[in-house]
């Protein structure tokens, strides 16, 4: 379960850390916790390596209290009028979740909305719907940017007009006049994420990081994350590598990083298909179990790889709120203004006072079944 080093003596304390007792720590505020020092190797004792902690508590219970918040809030006010869009940056399985969160809001508040994704997650498209959107006469919408600069004008403009917009996924600068950030903290994501590689590799080896984007704050937060959480290890970053959100490019990525360099022992996939990417390249390989995967977020084909033993763990958002939520939040900035919204909001935040967190989980073999039944509870399908 371990990779190769050059030389047998490195490769004996390696050994030893592949013996890992993954365990499940629900415990509640997750959002704010890293996944645990691992503690330093054991090299060579048959003793127990630490273990990759796993945790599916996410905000959960804050997000409920918020909900019922703005929803006494909204009682009796007429939400006839409303037409709220839910607006993401790429169509893939991730985002199933989202609108699933957001189809329930929308019901629950007995309003009208519409869920849109870039087939491609191409920006040109993304800017196409949110000017369609514009045209239909959207009461408010959230967003998940491609790029926050391009979509900086539009989203002054719809603020200018009085229609509310929520960032999510991914921060918007508040200047440009999103009223606040609901998703995942990026950068303790990040940081579960290398607590996670640092317990997979036991503290030392060579890693590459595959990414839709080496621009996107959320991107950018989360590789952050990564490295802070690796400092004071053996373990080094090797390279970091872009596929502009295409699948095929991160699995020829995978493939190029891990032939090129027989060095590499871990990959971190940073969007949610950079992680089967990474799986299939190693799986591919015959490498599964000796070069490392960590990833980010739950397609299906994540949760196999992790059930198959090829990705060890993966750190995981909860886009299921981020629709929900993000539904009762514009409605409530649509209809009783940003001050009154930001009043009710205001208790739930993080400490940067602007992120409302939608939480962060970490899904390992031992907590895999609890994380499906929770989905399918929820209705997620994909």
């Amino acid at each position: 379960m371990r990779a190769p080093l050059p030389r047998p003596s490195r490769a004996a304390r390696i050994a030893s850390a592949a013996i890992v007792t993954l365990a499940l720590t629900l415990a509640v505020g997750c959002s704010k916790q890293g996944a645990g020092d691992p503690g330093p190797s054991t090299g060579g004792s048959p003793a127990a390596a630490p273990a990759i902690q796993g945790d599916i508590t996410f905000n959960d219970d804050n997000l409920t209290r918020l909900d019922a918040a703005l929803k006494s809030a909204l009682q009796g006010k007429d939400l006839s009028q409303l037409d709220l869009a839910m607006v993401v940056n790429v169509a893939v399985d991730y985002w199933n979740a989202g609108k699933a969160g957001f189809d329930r809001g929308l019901a629950d508040l007995g309003v009208k909305g519409t869920f849109q994704a870039p087939a491609n997650g191409r920006l040109d498209q993304q800017l196409s719907i949110l000017q369609t959107l514009r045209g239909q006469s959207i009461s408010a919408f959230s967003l998940s940017a491609i790029d926050p600069t391009a979509v900086k004008s539009p989203i002054q403009s719809a603020s200018s007009a009085g229609i509310p917009v929520l960032a999510i996924d991914s921060p918007l600068p508040a200047e440009d006049g999103a009223a606040l950030y609901l998703g995942t903290p990026n950068y303790q994501a990040g940081k579960r994420a290398g607590e996670a590689m640092k317990a997979a590799l036991g503290g030392r080896g060579k890693v590459v990081v595959l990414v839709g984007s080496l621009t996107a704050s959320n991107a950018v937060e989360r590789i952050q994350g990564f490295e802070d959480a690796l400092k004071g290890t053996d373990i080094k970053v090797s390279n970091k590598l872009a596929d502009n959100m295409d699948a095929a490019k991160a699995l020829t990525n995978a493939q190029t990083a891990i032939q090129t360099d027989p060095g590499v022992t871990g990959l971190y996939g940073v969007y949610s298909y950079d992680g089967p990417s990474a799986a299939q390249a190693v799986q591919a390989a015959g490498r599964a179990g000796k070069v490392k995967v960590i990833s980010d977020d739950s397609d299906a084909q994540t949760l196999t790889f992790i059930q198959q033993g090829v990705i060890q763990a993966t750190v995981v958002q909860s886009p299921y709120q981020q629709g929900y939520t993000g539904a009762y939040l514009l409605a409530a900035l649509k209809v009783l203004g940003r001050d009154a919204t930001m009043a009710i909001v205001k208790p739930f935040l993080e400490s940067d006072g602007s992120t409302l967190s939608s939480g962060v989980g970490v899904v390992t073999p031992d907590n895999l079944g609890a994380f499906r039944a929770k989905q399918t509870q929820l209705g997620i399908t994909g």
